[in-house]
């Protein structure tokens, strides 16, 4: 039987976005000096705009704007996997670190594929 989702916190794919921030966290303070207001906070911007987009799309309660806030947290994903490519490739951080959070960035952009695709069957189904 379907686990049912009262609020976003219940949703898998936020849970998952939930566990990427602290890895996240953790990789910028490996980051230099230098870098903790460039680099270190896109990283934190993106990170922190994955989650953050699932709640507040689930919370408008209409799936056009859901979806809408699901895309845009599935861009985050693309922009932090970027933002931690630059990192290792300015040897700030290695690829085992990096795939650590590739991992789990994976597993997100899985589920919100998924999210997204259920909640279009879903609209299609009710409105022809």
């Amino acid at each position: 039987m379907a686990q049912l989702i009262r609020s976003f916190e219940d949703l898998q794919v936020w849970q998952r976005a939930m566990e990427l921030v602290p890895v996240a966290y953790r990789l910028v303070k490996k980051l230099p000096k230098e870098e903790m207001f460039a680099l270190a906070g896109q990283i934190r911007r993106a990170v922190v705009s994955v989650p953050a987009n699932i709640a507040e799309g689930h919370a408008r309660h209409h799936t056009k704007e859901f979806v809408q806030h699901l895309a845009i947290a599935r861009g985050s994903l693309a922009e932090l996997t970027t933002l931690l490519l630059v990192a290792e490739r300015l040897s700030y951080l290695t690829r085992q670190e990096v795939d650590e959070a590739e991992s789990i960035i994976r597993q997100a952009r899985m589920l919100l594929s998924g999210l997204v695709q259920s909640l279009r069957a879903r609209s299609r189904a009710v409105v022809p």
